[in-house]
């Protein structure tokens, strides 16, 4: 296979960006000290395996408990138990081990600590529905919501008040313990109410809002959960709440840090760097069409970074996540622009529910597929990107890098020779 000039760049400025989120590295910095009490280990979240062994690796005295991760994610650990689930769409085992969260937090002491390891993937990992809920009805909505196109506040607030430990109820539920919450974050701007729906986090929005956001994106609600999100049960712990005195958090690793670590890459190899920052949210064909129209007026030797989460809403019947979508629309609108290459992809390794974590798109991208029999706008209306990538051999395949700051694009502008 022939490979691209500027793909040894390509793949050096998204490992630069997964490896400053190493939670081996990024744990061990923010570790309390140990309580006069025990020490319960708790989370969720497709880095909190990893997370679990680092604490593992540095933690002084004796602890317990039990995280949950990806199918795929999960690393040995001695101590902790970790249980692997289904991720996007929540499954019994990932209910279960929440269920047995739930129990552990419970019954606690103002000398206990609770280390609560929380990573993006955690909302549908955490999967233990609110009373009179069923974990059916939680998939249902799971599934429609991911379809939508809606963004992820949207769906957190939402998954926030269908759940029994999300929006702060962990944190509530293991009162009067402390709660020191290290955070992996893959959430744009790095609001730990967010990231895994913030389950020791005190929850701003409503059930009322949570009500809105279903109507605005033609969310079916079974009776269950419209019966539910109209019961003052439903509401979240608020600001202020007297259980969450004692709770707090530590973003240990956040998708800027990770732009930063792939800017001094760049920088290293001679080039200019753009950062369009880590809030970059919005369809991913249309954030491509924009990405594109600025590589064309950029300089020749620059980088143009950005973070974020894009959406895709469903309307095909192809395989393919936000970042594939994203880089086979920024090859449409570069229209094999000469010099521009780019690579766009998620930094926990698996971009939606695929086997790769993205895809690499070159000046040659479009003619290749025409030799190669595709026709890139029908596959782009069928949100069928995976398989452009695929018979290109451009897509981006890591495995899960049990870390997770979110997307990562890179937009390289060639220099001159």
């Amino acid at each position: 296979m022939i490979q691209r000039p500027t793909e040894p760049l390509l793949r050096s400025l998204f490992n630069a960006a997964v490896a400053a989120a190493d939670p081996a590295v990024r744990v061990p910095q923010y570790l309390p000290p140990p309580p006069k009490g025990r020490t319960i280990v708790v989370g969720a979240g497709k880095a909190s395996a990893a997370m679990a062994a680092a604490v593992e690796a540095h933690w002084p005295q004796a602890l317990e408990g039990l995280v949950v991760t990806r199918y795929g994610h999960g690393v040995p650990c001695e101590r902790i138990e970790i249980v692997e689930a289904a991720h996007p769409v929540p499954d019994r085992a990932g209910n279960e081990a929440a269920a047995r969260i739930a129990r552990m937090v419970q019954g606690l002491s103002a000398d206990d600590l609770v280390l609560c390891l929380i990573s993006g993937g955690g909302s549908a990992l955490l999967a233990a529905p609110a009373d009179g809920l069923r974990l059916a009805d939680k998939q249902d909505i799971n599934r429609q919501l991911l379809a939508s196109g809606a963004p992820i506040s949207v769906m957190n607030c939402v998954r926030k008040h269908l759940s029994a430990l999300k929006g702060g109820r962990l944190a509530a539920a293991a009162y009067p313990a402390r709660v020191v919450s290290l955070i992996v974050s893959d959430i744009p701007g790095d609001d730990p109410s967010l990231v895994a729906s913030g389950p020791t986090v005190a929850d701003p929005s409503t059930s009322e809002d949570a009500l809105a956001h279903m109507t605005r994106y033609g969310i079916r609600m079974p009776e269950a959960v419209a019966a539910w999100l109209a019961d003052p049960a439903s509401e979240t712990p608020k600001p202020g709440d007297s259980r969450l005195a004692r709770a707090e958090t530590r973003i240990i690793a956040a998708p800027a840090l990770s732009l930063e670590a792939a800017a001094m890459v760049a920088r290293a190899a001679g080039y200019e760097v753009v950062d369009l920052g880590d809030r970059v949210e919005g369809e991913s064909r249309v954030v491509a069409i924009g990405h594109a129209a600025l590589a064309r007026t950029v300089p020749p030797g620059t980088v143009i970074l950005s973070g974020g989460e894009t959406t895709v809403t469903i309307k095909g019947e192809g395989r393919g996540g936000r970042n594939c979508e994203y880089a086979l629309a920024l090859a449409l609108a570069l229209e094999s622009q000469p010099a521009i290459s780019a690579i766009a992809g998620d930094t926990d390794g698996i971009d939606g529910s695929e086997d790769n974590a993205g895809a690499m798109v070159f000046p040659d991208s479009l003619a290749r597929a025409a030799a190669a029999g595709l026709d890139p706008p029908k596959l782009l209306d069928n949100n069928d990107s995976y398989r452009f990538f695929a018979r290109l051999g451009d897509l981006v395949v890591t495995g899960p890098t049990l870390t997770n700051v979110n997307d990562f694009r890179a937009i390289v502008v060639e220099k001159r020779q």
